[in-house]
């Protein structure tokens, strides 16, 4: 139970459902570095594997059962939860159970699909059989463990009705988190809150005792979208990766849901246990470690998050840095904005970067090196230290028509 009704605990699947992206595998070393490294971010859920994959990954979740599993030098002074996936066979909940059990607080996640199309052709099974595998298989792993979580895989493309009809199902046999997963990343976010407030009013047995999480894929770039949208319709666990990595167009990022509460905890009026200023090292050590590389765009750890490069925006960044940054690059432990100076930089900018280097120029002086530097810029794309220190030695100015046009910082 969630004794803070504005607490969102973070469940992390970037060493389940993240390597699951292609060329992301790790090592069972791999996969215990950042498992120590999520730790110390502060998750509160580790998915540590999917203990039945292969022997390497049984044994990388009992390793960090063991060893991950109890420390206790948290953001939060307790251990985290470590999870192993399973689906809904003996086979794999044992796999699970034994692999997890070492834990302080171990959980089995088990999973069967509920879509017409999934239940057709993948699984061929009826209505009333997923109902009663269900049953038997969540009452099996609660026999095994306490603490249960059932995903009814493809929930996003499951009929509202027999969805909350499983749902019920999972809680009467012992299940105590509900995932509701958008597993081809199908819903739009209206819909998916929308399908999140259904399920909280209208499956049998719901309660204050359970927990609803949300589990959303990127398949129309909507995961964090949908995610937040769960958030506000009630669901307080969310699964996510770092970097957004996972099975095809990825998951929800972890750092954009964590970041996203916190600049507007005002609209969300929920926070999480994570520490920010954690979260480039993290996305760098998850970068190193699977090989993927993070898109330089990318929201939050991308490398020009905190970066301007236009006239206009570099002279507003000088003046105050609210007028173009929600949030410090301090706060994520990105280290210091960046001016990059290109052939969209004004004047501003390219005075701040010249005392920084400790030339001092008059208006006059500064005019001569700006000629020449948007002359450079029209050639090259980003205009570095050296770059600059041979434009203020180069002696005489441009001719005027060469160094003539409007300045960035005047235009839009």
């Amino acid at each position: 139970m969630l004794s803070d009704v504005g607490y969102v605990r973070i469940f992390d699947t970037t060493l389940r459902d993240g390597e699951q992206s292609p060329g992301a595998s790790m090592t069972s070393r791999d996969k215990l570095r950042v498992a120590h490294g999520l730790t110390t971010l502060g998750v509160d859920v580790i998915e540590a594997g999917f203990p039945a994959a292969s022997p390497d990954d049984w044994q990388a979740v009992q390793g960090i059962a063991q060893e991950v599993g109890h420390r206790r030098d948290t953001p939060a002074g307790t251990p985290p939860i470590v999870c192993g996936l399973a689906r809904a066979t003996p086979g794999d909940l044992e796999a699970a159970w034994t692999a997890v059990q070492a834990a302080a607080r171990p959980r089995i996640h088990t999973f069967l699909a509920t879509s017409e199309i999934h239940m057709r052709h993948k699984l061929g099974m009826s209505r009333a059989e997923v109902r009663e595998r269900v049953a038997r298989m969540v009452t099996h792993a609660r026999t095994r463990c306490e603490d249960i979580e059932f995903s009814p895989e493809d929930a996003g493309r499951t009929d509202p009705e027999f969805l909350c009809e499983v749902l019920g199902v999972a809680i009467a046999a012992g299940a105590t988190t509900l995932n509701i997963p958008d597993t081809v990343g199908y819903r739009t976010p209206g819909e998916y809150g929308a399908l999140i407030a259904e399920v909280r009013a209208h499956t049998p047995g719901m309660s204050d005792e359970i927990v609803i999480s949300v589990h959303c894929h990127d398949d129309l770039g909507l995961a964090t979208a949908n995610s937040l949208a769960g958030i506000e319709a009630g669901a307080r666990q969310v699964e996510v990766t770092v970097n957004g990595i996972g099975e095809r167009a990825g998951n929800t990022a972890l750092e954009e849901v964590v970041m996203a509460l916190r600049v507007r905890e005002q609209v969300y009026g929920c926070r999480t246990g994570v520490d920010p200023s954690r979260l480039s090292e993290m996305s760098d050590l998850v970068r190193h470690t699977t090989g993927l590389p993070v898109a330089p765009n990318k929201a939050i750890v991308g490398a020009n998050a905190f970066a301007h490069e236009a006239g206009i925006h570099q002279d507003g960044m000088l003046k105050h840095a609210e007028t173009y940054e929600i949030m410090r690059p301090q706060s994520v432990g990105a280290g210091a904005t960046r001016l990059v100076l290109g052939k969209h930089s004004g004047r501003h900018a390219l005075r701040a970067r010249l005392v920084a280097m400790g030339h001092s120029l008059s208006d006059a002086g500064l005019d001569h090196v700006f000629g020449r530097f948007k002359a450079l810029a029209d050639r090259k794309k980003v205009i570095d230290d050296e770059d600059l220190t041979r434009l203020v030695a180069e002696g005489p100015p441009l001719p005027a028509a060469t160094a003539s046009g409007p300045r960035p910082e005047a235009s839009a």
